[in-house]
């Protein structure tokens, strides 16, 4: 019973280390990613270094940046965290291990002991046949056998346990020095993340003496903005307004037929149904493929690609400040590098190729849905052409002081929060 008490807290303690390892290499991952996208924006903000001129972008890559810099701290702190419970439950495995080491050892000594005074044939032999019957001699030369053979597998077993031991010391000890590094780790990040903070307030500063121009280059920004939100509100509208038109004609068609036929059989026409209007997802998801793309964008809600390899979101959906002014968007900015390839976030059929302000806009239709791509240097594809879920779809512009993708997904007429269906 003590054997299987033993083995059991052994068991746990390998499943709660199981445990501690896994969320330990998620955390290391999700570092990694945060360091990966700090890396990008470090680089472009070091392009625009050599620029007197502060800019909106860079302004923003800024703040990005610190906000991944202290989500990386938190990240730091959940490994410290993690590593705390590690060293916990691994203090207490050794305690344990020593304490059943001790004990094991003592109950070993006491059966050596014994085993020394009756190591003589002649003892055994006599108290074999002091035995009062066949069935208790029989007996104590069983007991003699299984003594022997206990004895051995304790050895076994204490042999074990030292090795267990052993090995959750060094354990111990690598998950101590990991702490240590992580601590110094997290001491630098910290350093980092006040200069950048520094540099924030610097920036602020210029912004402030700035404001003015600063103002006027929003009005202008919205203003551009607010066209192109139109221009692709349009185009998704006339896409409605095409699939409205395509199954009306359906109806009366159908119609017609029908009427056709009752003449040809003398029969009376059947009166057809007043259908009710559908609504925009209705007609957009008018035909069997159409409903089936839908369905399959809005069950890849949460896990679509980037479209973009490798980028970081400086501006986020819906109503902001940036500066003093007030900016709704309609989607999300990604900063990424100097052309950096452009992708399809999902299969779909592309609607819309435009051009605003000398720069492309792409647009693509996924039944009911749309996504968008703006701030393009060049597109590589057409009107009606259909495209594949990463399918290369043009450049990314770098003529601007940070290259950025504005990215937005639309359900029929209303912009939907990107964040929330590409991968995270």
């Amino acid at each position: 019973m003590k054997l299987y008490k033993i083995l059991l807290f052994l068991f746990f303690m390998t499943v709660a280390s199981g445990a501690f390892a896994q969320s330990s290499s998620q955390l290391k991952r999700k570092k990694e990613a945060l360091q990966r996208e700090i890396e990008l924006l470090q680089r472009n903000l070091n392009k625009t270094a050599s620029s007197k001129k502060l800019t909106i972008g860079e302004i923003n890559a800024l703040n990005a940046k610190i906000g991944l810099m202290q989500d990386k701290i938190g990240v730091i702190n959940s490994e410290i965290k993690n590593l705390d419970g590690q060293i916990h439950e691994n203090t207490n495995t050794v305690l344990t291990l020593r304490e059943q080491l001790s004990q094991l050892k003592k109950e070993y000594a006491g059966m050596i002991r014994f085993a020394q005074r009756n190591q003589n044939s002649y003892d055994k032999m006599m108290f074999i046949f002091a035995a009062q019957d066949f069935n208790q001699a029989y007996k104590r030369i069983k007991y003699l056998q299984q003594f022997s053979q206990y004895r051995k597998k304790q050895a076994a077993y204490i042999m074990g346990t030292e090795k267990n031991l052993n090995y959750k010391i060094v354990v111990l000890d690598r998950s101590l020095r990991e702490k240590s590094n992580l601590l110094k780790e997290q001491e630098s990040e910290k350093d980092k993340l006040g200069k950048n903070k520094s540099e924030q307030s610097q920036v602020l500063s210029q912004y402030s003496r700035q404001e003015r121009k600063f103002s006027r280059d929003i009005a202008a920004r919205k203003k551009q903005q607010a066209a192109l939100d139109r221009a692709i509100r349009a185009a998704i509208l006339r896409d409605i307004a095409e699939a409205k038109r395509r199954a009306e004609a359906e109806e009366r068609a159908a119609a017609a037929a029908a009427a056709a036929r009752a003449r040809a059989e003398n029969k009376t026409a059947p009166v057809v149904a007043v259908v009710k209007p559908k609504t925009a997802s209705g007609y957009l998801n008018a035909t069997p493929e159409a409903a089936k793309l839908s369905a399959a964008f809005e069950n890849n809600r949460g896990s679509l690609p980037w479209p973009v390899a490798q980028g970081s979101i400086t501006e986020h959906f819906g109503l902001h400040t940036v500066g003093q002014a007030k900016i709704d968007q309609s989607g999300v900015k990604i900063a990424t590098g100097g052309g950096a390839s452009v992708r399809a976030v999902f299969g779909g059929i592309v609607s819309t190729v435009g051009n605003s302000m000398g720069k492309y806009y792409v647009l693509i239709k996924h039944g009911e849905y749309f996504t968008v791509y703006q701030n393009l240097a060049s597109v590589s594809v057409s009107r009606g052409e259909t495209v594949a879920t990463k399918q290369n779809i043009g450049i990314v512009s770098g003529s601007d002081d940070m290259p950025e993708l504005d990215f937005q997904i639309w359900r029929g007429s209303s912009p939907q929060n990107p964040e929330a269906w590409i991968s995270r």
